[in-house]
This record gives C-alpha cells, sequence and structure tokens, in this order.
C-alpha cells in the first residue's frame, strides 16, 4: 500500500478529529520553545507531517493539562515519578514540536488546536479534578492510560503515513513510550494487550 494511500484517508480522519485552530484555553501556559539540533527546521515536512504535528502538540498540551490538574495530590510514589517523566519528556516533545511547526510556516498560529475530538473530554477532566485523595491515583490511572493510549495510536498512524524521517522518528518515539506508559499506568505486562 503506498504512502498515499494511507495518507488522504488519515487526512480525513485527522480533519474530521476536530483539530482545527481554536481558543487559547484560560490559565494554559506555554511552554517555551527551546533551541538546539532537535528544534532546527524540517527540511521538507509534507501536509501530513505537519497535521501530525499540529495534532499531537494539541494532544501533548491535554496531557500536560491532565498532570498539572494533579499536582501535589498523587499518594503512590511510582505513579507521582512516572508523571513527573511524562511531564518532562512532553515538555521537550512540545517545544520541538512548535519550534518545527513555526519554522514550517511562521506566520500562521499554531500554538493551539481544538483537541475536543480526539482529546480527554471535559468530563473526565473534571472527574480528575474534583476526585477526592483517596480517588486521584485510580481517576489519574484511568484517564492518563486512555489519553497515552490515543497517542500512541496517533504516532502509529504517523509512521504510516508521514514522509519526513525527522517526524517519523518523533513519532517512533512516541508511540514507544506512550505504549510503555499505558502498560506501567494499567500495569498490563509487556508483550500482552
Amino acid at each position: 500500500m503506498s504512502r498515499l494511500t494511507v495518507a488522504v484517508p488519515l487526512v480525513a480522519v485527522l480533519l474530521a478529529a476536530g483539530c482545527a485552530a481554536g481558543p487559547t484555553p484560560a490559565g494554559t501556559p506555554a511552554p517555551a520553545v527551546t533551541t538546539g539540533p532537535a528544534t532546527a527546521a524540517l527540511p521538507s515536512p509534507s501536509g501530513i507531517d505537519l497535521i501530525f504535528l499540529n495534532m499531537m502538540a494539541a494532544h501533548t498540551e491535554q496531557t500536560l493539562e491532565i498532570v498539572r490538574s494533579t499536582r501535589g495530590r498523587i499518594a503512590d510514589q511510582e505513579l507521582r515519578t512516572l508523571v513527573a517523566a511524562i511531564a518532562a519528556t512532553e515538555t521537550d516533545e512540545l517545544a520541538t514540536m512548535r519550534a518545527w511547526l513555526a519554522a514550517a510556516d511562521p506566520v500562521s498560529d499554531r500554538s493551539r488546536h481544538d483537541h475536543s475530538g480526539h482529546g480527554v473530554s471535559a468530563t473526565e477532566l473534571a472527574r480528575l479534578r474534583n476526585a477526592t485523595a483517596g480517588e486521584v491515583d485510580t481517576v489519574l490511572r484511568e484517564v492518563l492510560a486512555e489519553h497515552q493510549r490515543s497517542a500512541a495510536d496517533l504516532a502509529r498512524a504517523q509512521l504510516a503515513a508521514g514522509t519526513d524521517e525527522r517526524v517519523r522518528d518523533l513519532a517512533r518515539r512516541i508511540e514507544q513510550s506512550r505504549t510503555a506508559e499505558v502498560r506501567l499506568l494499567t500495569g498490563t505486562p509487556a508483550g500482552v494487550g
């Protein structure tokens, strides 16, 4: 199957998922964009690469929102360590994606996108924010596992359709890390599910 055969349905799915530009959610700070080799401009990103970067940036912003909503409330030390690692990794990835997007189209405001079609719902975010001290770890594991599973799915789609090797490399790392995170969050052994 050619990449174009995969790319056309993927573009349709991605656009239908609601990743159009939208307003910045109140109180959502934007991580600083770093400089260096990882954030250097992409040589020739295709439309599918840019769509993936936009979608994954929005998805990552929501991951960081999930993490912020539980700051200081996680009881389990291992979960607290995992969440801190997720925050550090995804903050760096978000800076890279934003830099690549800005370099690809410096006049476009690609910093925020509507993620309502494929992210965690407002109901789930409220459930997490309102979880009692005894519930927060369980609710966080459920919400974050589903969210990271979606990120791995988006990354796999990019691997099938993407054209820029640097974006595909980022997608490969995202697919691997999010899949491993889901296993840790759900207690699923490697090789199962």
